[in-house]
């Protein structure tokens, strides 16, 4: 007797994960191409930890192919080895974190520069579509407004 598994939207619900998104990671292998019961996709439990594992590893900013190597280690029988290879890749990926997080802060900054510009009424237009257009408020605008 077959053992009851998840149909694709009682997967989806359990996971919080997209169907379109199972059905990718399902076609990139992420997740193995699940067991067909008529027409309709059957996912085991295993399944189910596996899909957790992807989104978990997601939502820590890991790429695809990064996924692809943790999923690999987490199977591998070398745990030594394999703790050894998965610093390497979250240490990578920590390195992108903190360089997008970096990029955050100077978007913070140049929007936070563009709207005190605007709400101090010390530029000629606008400065927030200035800012777009020509990648900088004039500091010379700012500067006199909040001097005087």
């Amino acid at each position: 007797m077959a053992q009851p598994g998840f149909a694709i939207g009682a997967l989806s619900r359990h996971c919080g994960c997209n169907i379109e998104t199972i059905r990718y990671y399902e076609r990139i292998g992420l997740i193995p191409r699940a067991e067909r019961r008529g027409r309709y996709r059957i996912y085991s439990g295993a399944d189910v930890d596996r899909l957790r594992f992807v989104k978990r590893a997601r939502g820590l900013g890991f790429a695809i192919e990064e996924i692809r190597a943790l999923l690999d280690l987490s199977e591998s029988a070398a745990a030594k080895q394999s703790c050894l290879s998965a610093r390497e890749i979250a240490a990578a990926n920590l390195t992108a974190v903190r360089s997008r997080l970096d990029d955050l802060r100077r978007m913070e900054a140049a929007l936070t520069e563009a709207i005190t510009a605007c709400d101090l009424d010390a530029f000629d237009g606008c400065p927030i579509l200035s800012t777009l257009a020509d990648g900088d408020i004039p500091s010379s605008e700012l500067n006199r407004r909040t001097n005087s």
